[in-house]
């Protein structure tokens, strides 16, 4: 646990505000033999923080991700076309539950009739604070697809609806490839048999 008598920040200051911003912090912290660093100048990008929902059917074994635009993956040089899970940003008054709803109808038209826990995890601790908070929610697929997303904030979002074993292979191809996808997908492939057998017995399905 990090306390007052472990980091001096001698000041915070906001360099940048826009529909994000970003603060510089000037700081000491305490070193791994029991002294104290020089004083460091650090900038931290503030986002919010997210709510990211994995989509699984368990009694088609489906898996339902969302493709969409990212500037981020184009600047770095990738495909700007990512598969994740549906995702977004905790606004004032919500909750992470509230959130992992909402986007679920936005971003794929579907509800969630159940969510289960898998992490809560930072993003890039080294210059932001924003954490992703991980469910994986139980929906029925059968109906799932289309064009979906926000129009007002230029949302084009496409719904991929596949087996289980093939998203799972996608871990060791490469083309699930940004932090959120990569930790569901290799939660499911851990996870998969227990949350089948437990969803499916609420079903009435396990006979």
């Amino acid at each position: 646990m990090v306390t007052s008598e472990d980091v001096e920040v001698v000041e915070r200051s906001t360099v940048y505000q826009g529909y994000f911003h970003i603060d510089r912090y000037r700081l000491r912290h305490r070193r791994h033999d029991g002294g104290w660093s020089d004083e460091i100048s650090r900038e931290i990008f503030e986002r919010g923080h997210a709510v990211a929902v994995l989509l699984y059917d368990p009694d088609r074994d489906k898996v339902a991700l969302v493709e969409q635009f990212r500037p981020g993956a184009l600047a770095a040089g990738w495909s700007p076309w990512l598969i994740e899970p549906v995702a977004g940003i905790i606004e004032e008054g919500e909750t992470a539950i509230s959130v992992a709803h909402r986007e679920s109808r936005e971003e794929a038209g579907c509800e969630v009739i159940e969510l289960v826990p898998i992490a809560r995890y930072l993003v890039s601790p080294g210059g932001s604070s924003e954490t992703v908070e991980l469910f994986c929610g139980r929906v029925n697929c059968e109906h799932l697809g289309g064009i979906h997303g926000v129009a007002s904030e230029g949302e084009d979002i496409r719904v991929l609806v596949v087996p289980a074993d093939e998203a799972i292979a996608w871990l060791g191809e490469g083309r699930a490839n940004n932090a959120m996808t990569l930790i569901a997908l290799q939660w499911l492939a851990l996870n998969r048999s227990m949350l089948r057998r437990r969803w499916l017995d609420e079903l009435g399905l396990n006979q």
